[in-house]
């Protein structure tokens, strides 16, 4: 024990500890995918935060993926390139000299990831969705609008996945994937770690974000959600409460949940370790979303 630290404080962490444990068996070697974007990509004490519990859900039993964005980071390189992002309807038109430049940053990211995880004492194994066939996509158009190289998930092979988890490595996803014809697609990662939480049947999906969660009234921060069931959630989107980027978010959960992931949880990334507090304290932080037959907190 630390001289300076009172009993009070140690017993603190004995029971912190103890709240974890039913988490801790009811999720031992079940896989967990987690979207990592958002602030929590940009801000260095956030990133490390991110990957510690990441590392830790790991170390503890369970078989996290990790999926990750470059969307601040892949408009940075576009603007140094003299070139100007431009999106319709949230979605990156992706011409050839940009689907270029978005390819070398994700793997940038997705190395800086690995490095992240390895320097924390985890073998991670970094790929994108080109790598085995996991990702087989079509072009994707925003309202009739063909915005270039931005894929649609039509098929999903998660062997590599299943390959890497069972030899024990973490493996950290870049939403890139292929067509028919083997050309090159940027795909929202959002639809990625949804297409691949289902394809594993994942237990948990967790997108990290830039908000706090579902919000009944988005202008009134008092009606966050914190447990949605998947009816309620189908409800406040057809009585037109969500709207903006929280609307496909939503929509994916919807769909991830309909397809066998058990909940999907939207976590405010700013947060330092969000994914440790959602999933190991009964409280929970963020807007967990869950199946019909589903609780949240399984010991009570």
């Amino acid at each position: 024990m630390d001289e300076t630290e009172t009993m009070d404080e140690v017993l603190k962490k004995a029971s912190v500890l103890v709240e974890a444990l039913p988490y801790i068996q009811r999720f031992n070697r079940k896989i967990i995918v987690v979207k990592y974007g958002g602030s929590a990509m940009v801000d260095d004490r956030l990133k490390r935060s991110v990957i510690e519990d990441v590392t830790l859900l790991k170390l503890v039993g369970f078989k996290p993926i990790i999926v990750h964005g470059g969307g601040k980071e892949i408009s940075r390189w576009v603007e140094k390139s003299g070139m100007e992002p431009k999106f319709v309807n949230g979605l990156r038109v992706t011409d050839e000299p940009t689907m270029e430049i978005a390819e070398m940053v994700l793997n940038k990211v997705n190395k800086s990831l690995v490095q992240l995880v390895e320097q924390l004492g985890v073998l991670a194994v970094g790929v994108s969705g080109k790598d085995g066939g996991m990702l087989k996509v079509q072009k994707k158009y925003a309202d009739g609008e063909d915005i270039g190289f931005v894929g649609d998930i039509k098929e999903v092979n998660p062997k590599i996945l299943y390959d890497l988890l069972e030899k024990d490595f973490l493996p950290i996803v870049a939403p890139v994937g292929l067509d028919e014809n083997y050309q090159t697609y940027n795909i929202n990662a959002d639809d990625a770690a949804c297409a691949i939480a289902r394809a594993v049947s994942a237990e948990k999906l967790a997108f990290l974000t830039d908000i706090e969660g579902v919000y009944k009234n988005p202008d009134d921060k008092s009606t966050l959600i914190s447990e949605l069931p998947i009816a309620e959630a189908k409800e406040l989107i057809e009585s037109g409460y969500i709207g903006g980027g929280m609307l496909p978010k939503l929509n994916n959960c919807i769909d991830a949940i309909d397809n066998g992931v058990s909940r999907v949880h939207i976590l405010d990334g700013r947060i330092e370790h969000c994914l440790l507090l959602e999933i190991f304290t009964n409280k929970g932080i963020g807007t967990a979303i869950l199946g019909d037959k589903e609780t949240k907190y399984y010991h009570e």
